[in-house]
């Protein structure tokens, strides 16, 4: 008999076996298994008299919250989809990627309210705004309130007929194209991630999970599901401190925790970080780019936590690899091996096949040093991108996804990741567009040709730079170049500097070369992504 693989068992499971555990800490609000359940049950029912049903859109603008959490599961009861957005965008940006999934009910948190009301009118398809209450912000007019909206539904269960090949939600990354791109996941990719998970990361009932990770990044890499899957106890944080989460690391006592290099770096420069003085062992996931070994030995030495470096993204549901150290390379006792093979992408983790090839589609040699494009097949690689077959078929192409990223591979297995095929720059955890950056520095006046680049950071790992060819007699200023990409973008999206040259290098069929203007920024660092 075929049973599918659907998210919502996982929250079956810790209901039936914890339902008195604390399943959520947010603020002074704690809330149990069997309680959540009871909510997650009223807000489907909510929404279902909304007329929400099977394959509809739910859109959520918020940070980190217990509603946040609840939304996910709601959705996927009634076999809807959800499409988390990201917290730092403009208007804009919301109007094209709420409208282009076709979302019928958009939740936003009270204090980002005013980031859609000036576009509201515009999202033609948007039946129902629901806003989730800060202290200190109104409901705008014509809203709902979400507990208004749920108060009076039943708690009674929502039974939908699903499979595990159903969508569960459209995750919008920065593209190439410079249009964000929706990255179908399913019931199966994102079980399979969550699984994934739990092996890897060791998920267990006695962890405690701080989300310090924004749940709109690949729902804080399937920690929702994972986690809870195993029992496990969630904490809330909505905004990032240093200091904040010391003290939640402290005081709830957390035993893991998901994070961008950069927070990572922020707790670690904190002066309070070397007197925690904490009883339980803690664990902290790092993705992207790898850190220097040295970041690595800091971390394990100074704070006393133990470092796990994976590598992933939106289009993978977001798991690839993971730098597992090798029972035989652990016995031999190298802490400086160990600490370089933390400092790498990893190797393929259960249930994900990966390959570096070189341009003709055959395997690099496993000597650390020829390069290749990372590739990779498995069943948490997405359906496709929401409306964009084209686009599918450039990035699965016979079965593999092809990262765009470039890296090598050593003979143990262990990847590498050293520069980045696409133009996508990611800064502090953030997926930028350069295409997209480029697109508005074409409308400035002065502007006759731009690239963006991305140069290395202390802070935010790496940044977009411009490099720009000016008009014939025109004449402008980094600082106007950068307001003026201020005022069309997320600010975290814009340039951080811009440098003017007579004329960009480029190839002999007219293609900009890159890699030579990035060259003299990153010489000193090894490799060509931070």
């Amino acid at each position: 008999m075929h049973v599918p693989l659907l998210i919502q068992d996982f929250l079956k499971r810790a209901v039936y076996h914890y339902p008195n555990k604390t399943a959520v800490i947010d603020g002074d609000r704690r809330i149990t298994y069997r309680e959540i359940q009871k909510r997650i049950n009223r807000l489907a029912n909510a929404l279902q008299q909304q007329g929400i049903t099977k394959g509809d859109r739910i859109a959520i603008l918020s940070p980190n919250r217990l509603e946040m959490f609840e939304v996910f599961y709601a959705a996927f009861y009634l076999g809807a989809l959800i499409v988390p957005l990201n917290t730092r965008l403009v208007p804009a940006e919301y109007e094209y990627i709420v409208n282009h999934s076709g979302a019928k009910v958009l939740l936003v948190d009270a204090e980002l309210a005013q980031q859609v009301e000036p576009i509201a009118e515009k999202l033609s398809q948007v039946e129902t705004f629901v806003t989730l209450s800060v202290p200190g912000h109104s409901t705008p007019g014509g809203w709902i309130d979400y507990n208004a909206f749920t108060e009076s539904a039943s708690e009674l269960a929502v039974h939908t007929a699903l499979e595990e090949t159903d969508p569960t939600m459209i995750l919008y990354t920065s593209g190439t194209t410079g249009r964000p791109k929706g990255v179908i996941q399913t019931h199966r990719s994102t079980y399979i991630n969550a699984v994934n998970t739990i092996i890897h990361v060791k998920a267990n009932d006695d962890d405690v999970l701080l989300h310090t990770l924004p749940m709109f990044h690949v729902n804080g890499w399937g920690t929702p599901f994972s986690f809870t899957g195993m029992g496990a106890t969630h904490v809330m944080i909505r905004k990032i401190q240093s200091s904040y989460i010391l003290e939640l690391v402290k005081n709830e006592g957390v035993t893991v925790a998901c994070m961008a290099p950069t927070v990572l770096n922020m707790i670690l420069n904190d002066p309070d970080a070397k007197n925690l003085n904490m009883k339980q062992n803690m664990r902290v996931v790092i993705a992207g780019s790898a850190p220097p070994p040295s970041f690595v030995r800091s971390v394990e030495k100074e704070l006393g936590w133990t470092f796990i470096q994976v590598y992933g993204m939106t289009e993978v549901s977001p798991f690839l690899t993971v730098s597992h150290m090798k029972e035989e390379i652990s016995r031999e006792g190298d802490e400086d091996r160990i600490h370089r093979l933390k400092a790498k992408a990893g190797i393929s983790m259960l249930n994900m096949e990966v390959r570096v090839v070189n341009e003709d589609g055959e395997d690099v040699t496993p000597n650390g040093v020829e390069t290749g494009e990372i590739i990779c097949r498995s069943n948490s690689v997405m359906e496709g991108y929401w409306l964009q077959p084209e686009e599918t078929a450039k990035a699965i192409v016979n079965g593999w996804y092809h990262t765009g990223d470039m890296g090598t591979i050593d003979e143990d297995g262990y990847i590498d990741i050293v520069d980045r095929k696409k133009d996508i720059i990611i800064s502090g955890g953030e997926n930028i567009s350069s295409i997209e950056i480029e697109g508005a520095l074409y409308e400035h006046p002065a502007v006759l040709e731009a690239a963006i680049i991305s140069i290395p950071h202390e802070k935010w790992g790496e940044v977009p730079h411009a490099v720009c060819v000016l008009q014939p007699d025109a004449e402008t200023s980094e600082e106007e170049i950068i307001a003026f990409c201020r005022e069309r973008m997320a600010h975290f999206k814009c340039p951080k500097s811009v440098q003017f040259v007579p004329e960009l290098p480029k190839t002999a069929s007219g293609k900009i070369q890159k890699v030579v203007l990035r060259e003299p920024f990153w010489i000193e660092v090894g490799r060509r992504v931070n």
